[in-house]
């Protein structure tokens, strides 16, 4: 069966639909000639029957099956002659008197009217079959049309066909994929050799990208594991100051989110794949492991965190990059916040995120989730948002923004792709 969008369809569609209109417009114009000549033919009859009996001195009037003749003049009037034809002017003229069809001829010669007329029902019957004739023709021609369009149809995408089916089993990393070999020297051969070239490409790339991966998850991985030992080491030491071990413990704390951000762009290099059996994960937990990791960034400054947890949905995610979702949230939400509260609600099919901080303009709420911008009072690179973007269209998720400039912003992540939003004013 073919798809009303592919391309063999199309093709032994346009074809038919060729065929018929061809087919039709001849066979009319078959018609209608073989019609105008019949015409003719019969007013060349009827003249030449009208010129004979006109030359002779006294008019005797055809009465066959086929002809009929009348005369109108001052000296003589046909006493049967039919009134619809007494009043017809010159020319000639297609006619019904009674209930049989003429085609009638009426020429001046003299002082007299002549009026000749042709019995046209024999002719009428002709045509009749004849057009069923031609209507037969042009339903046998649409029917081979159709039928040799499907054919050809078949016949010139077979090339393509066997293409599309080949690239479509294809995996970048076929080292012995080679197209070429199934196709001739034509455009689909073209099209075949700039697949090619295009698959020599991607293994090219995937290949700088393995080596790219392996190299970023060695050489950072390491140092930073140093420098969380190196910390652990320092504050184990009594002699520190309070101070001092504010700043150690700012510096685990940024080595730990380099470590987990270095894992969460690893995991989105790569393709997401799932396996039947692995269970689904507990959000609620993400939720609260983030929120006790983030607690320290308060460090007595007056912010109230509300985690209220109405649903705890089960879904399939890598875990760390939901905490690379959540803790970017967080952080937004304190380092934006000077006084008030965050709230972290998380239902069946939503997580949100609020808080009481500056807040954002229209312009500056536009462009949000863009790569690399950054708010007047942003401290950071202009990355955190639209990763958690890039992360949440990894599942197929919706983040939205609503925010008001000095009432604070609301972030909302749909688990589901259905729209939906909330109002500003819904925080708790």
């Amino acid at each position: 069966m073919f798809q009303t969008s592919s391309l063999r369809f199309r093709v032994a569609f346009y074809y038919a639909l060729f065929g018929a209109g061809l087919s039709v417009l001849l066979s009319s114009g078959v018609y209608f000639t073989v019609q105008q000549i019949g015409h003719r033919l019969m007013d060349q009859v009827l003249l030449v029957e009208l010129y004979e009996h006109a030359s002779e001195e006294k008019f005797e009037s055809p009465n066959t099956a086929s002809i009929k003749g009348y005369i109108v003049s001052d000296k003589e009037t046909s006493r049967n002659i039919p009134p619809e034809v007494k009043a017809l002017p010159p020319g000639g003229h297609n006619i019904t008197v009674g209930e049989v069809d003429y085609r009638a001829q009426v020429v001046d010669v003299g002082d007299a009217r002549y009026f000749m007329m042709f019995n046209t029902e024999s002719q009428h019957l002709q045509e009749t079959k004849f057009f069923r004739f031609v209507v037969f023709f042009a339903i046998f021609m649409i029917v081979s049309s159709s039928i040799g369009g499907v054919i050809l149809a078949s016949r010139v995408t077979a090339s393509v066909t066997r293409l599309a089916r080949q690239v479509g089993q294809a995996e970048p990393r076929d080292a012995d994929l080679s197209l070429i070999k199934l196709t001739t020297n034509d455009e689909v051969g073209e099209l075949a050799r700039a697949f090619d070239r295009y698959l020599r490409r991607l293994r090219e790339f995937i290949e700088r990208e393995n080596y790219f991966t392996a190299d970023v998850s060695h050489e950072l991985r390491t140092p930073l594991a140093i420098m969380l030992g190196t910390v652990e080491v320092l504050e184990q030491d009594a002699t520190l100051t309070a101070k001092q071990r504010e700043r150690i413990a700012r510096i685990r704390r940024a080595a730990q989110d380099m470590i987990e951000l270095t894992s969460a762009l690893l995991l989105m290099a790569r393709e997401q794949q799932y396996s039947r059996d692995e269970p689904p994960g507990h959000v609620g937990e993400v939720v609260r492991s983030c929120v006790e990791k983030h607690l320290p960034l308060i460090a007595g400054r007056p912010i109230r965190m509300e985690v209220k947890l109405i649903s705890e949905p089960d879904l399939l995610f890598e875990r760390p990059l939901l905490e690379v979702v959540i803790g970017n949230l967080i952080r937004n939400a304190l380092f934006n916040t000077k006084a008030g509260f965050v709230l972290l609600r998380l239902e069946e099919d939503r997580l949100v995120v609020q808080d009481t901080g500056v807040g954002m303009r229209p312009d500056e709420l536009a462009r949000a989730l863009d790569r690399y911008y950054k708010g007047p009072s942003s401290a950071g690179s202009g990355v955190g948002l639209s990763l958690v973007k890039r992360i949440c269209e990894r599942y197929g998720w919706r983040i939205s923004l609503d925010s008001q400039e000095g009432q604070g912003t609301m972030a909302v992540i749909m688990f589901t792709a259905a729209k939906s939003s909330l109002p500003l004013s819904e925080s708790k």
